[in-house]
């Protein structure tokens, strides 16, 4: 790829954000490598400064803006890391800025980027969506000819989140397979055009949530498409639509796209924290993930993942569990109508659960006419196959139940 191509000088962006960012540390992991018998490093982006990679590209566009862009304030949307990179940067810049937030954004982010900006910045809190959000973002910035920074798509984002892949090979020099999680398409644009640039015969892995397959189905279509519905679980990189720069950029550089299951990013947070103790946050956690589908393209080679960031708010881990454990097959909803006779949930529990079931939940749902009705049981298995022998044992005791599958309307509204 002609290194001119695009407008983007990430050698550069490495000048400028020298004494901001933190160099990253690029890891062997002891356990990743064993398990899949190779080279596993991972770039912990999740160490730096703002705990994700995001302060690169707001530092780098914000530093080239004019003394008379940078008299003014600033503007940007975001419920999460792009918000505290932008605001550490109004910090280190001396400017003022404006962080436009849902109003449903946790507590926790609201006080880290105020934490990270200081007197220069004030969050607005508007709108019910992300997407209400920016709309009320940008209209402020053009009423008021202010400078937004955008999340991703523009060149000066990208390059300055491409310094990643420049930290990356300046550690080894040698990478066989570089996997890199895929939002709106910042990070992974500007880290594929800088090792494509000067290491060709890396395999670069684009991973994006099953739930937010936003650049996987532009480059299927060839061009940016807007998603009508995402799962906004992995919510670093959950976007409804990529960047039109950054698509352009990724459709060359990007060798595959690739997607992973919420679920299996949920026990892939949980595995991180309990052998490594990494604590990563969904997107972060995203290229480990996908390991296992690469199981034998990388055995032998040198691989780096790139865990993007560790803001994961403590509230989210009860959810984070439940989806593991539905994903890995332990955890399962019925509901079961019980015969209306003495014994006959003691019986459930004592002759059709195995020995290591556990009921997690157990709830009466009310008819209309206040009935008893049939009760939501929330079954927690020690092993998948266990599954199998539950379903026999309730056929043979005649039980009447319904299993509620994770993909039907009725489990979002019972569980």
């Amino acid at each position: 790829m002609p290194i001119n191509k695009y407008p983007i000088d990430i050698n550069a962006a490495a000048i400028r954000l020298q004494n901001v960012v933190r160099r990253t540390p690029l890891q062997y992991n002891d356990t990743l490598s064993k398990r899949y018998q190779a080279n596993v490093y991972l770039k912990r982006e999740d160490l730096q400064v703002v705990r994700s990679y995001k302060l690169r590209g707001a530092y780098n566009m914000m530093s080239q803006l004019t003394a008379a862009e940078l008299t003014n304030a600033v503007v940007c949307a975001s419920a999460g890391n792009h918000a505290q990179g932008f605001a550490y940067s109004c910090s280190q810049l001396g400017v003022k800025g404006k962080v436009f937030m849902p109003v449903i954004t946790p507590r926790q982010k609201i006080n880290q980027t105020k934490m990270f900006g200081g007197d220069n910045i004030e969050v607005v809190l508007t709108g019910d969506t992300f997407d209400d959000c920016a709309t009320a973002a940008k209209a402020y910035t053009a009423t008021n000819k202010l400078t937004f920074i955008p999340p991703f798509d523009d060149y000066r984002i990208i390059e300055g989140q491409g310094t990643v892949g420049k930290e990356i090979l300046e550690d080894l020099n040698d990478v066989d397979f570089l996997f890199v999680p895929v939002g709106g398409g910042g990070l992974s644009a500007g880290c594929g055009y800088y090792c494509k640039t000067f290491s060709p015969s890396t395999t670069i892995i684009g991973i994006e949530p099953e739930g937010a397959p936003s650049m996987k189905e532009a480059i299927r279509y060839n061009q940016p498409i807007t998603l009508e519905t995402i799962d906004r679980f992995v919510d670093g990189a959950a976007v409804k639509r990529v960047g039109d720069l950054t698509f352009d950029i990724c459709r060359e550089v990007l060798d595959i796209m690739h997607l992973v299951p919420e679920g299996k990013v949920c026990t892939t947070i949980l595995n991180l924290y309990n052998e490594d103790a990494i604590v990563a946050e969904p997107a972060g956690a995203l290229t480990i993930a996908a390991l296992d589908d690469f199981r034998q393209k990388i055995k032998g080679k040198n691989v780096v993942c790139v865990v993007s960031g560790s803001n994961n708010d403590i509230d989210r881990m009860p959810e984070i569990k439940e989806r593991s454990l539905q994903y890995e097959g332990l955890k399962h909803y019925f509901l079961i109508q019980f015969a209306q006779r003495p014994g006959a949930l003691k019986e459930f529990v004592n002759h059709v659960l195995g020995p290591n079931d556990d009921i997690t939940r157990f709830e009466y749902m009310q008819k209309t006419n206040k009935e008893q009705g049939p009760a939501l049981v929330g079954i927690e298995l020690q092993k998948r196959s266990d599954y199998e022998t539950l379903i026999i044992k309730m056929n043979e005791f005649r039980i009447d139940y319904s299993a509620i599958n994770k993909d039907d309307s009725m489990f979002g509204y019972l569980v």
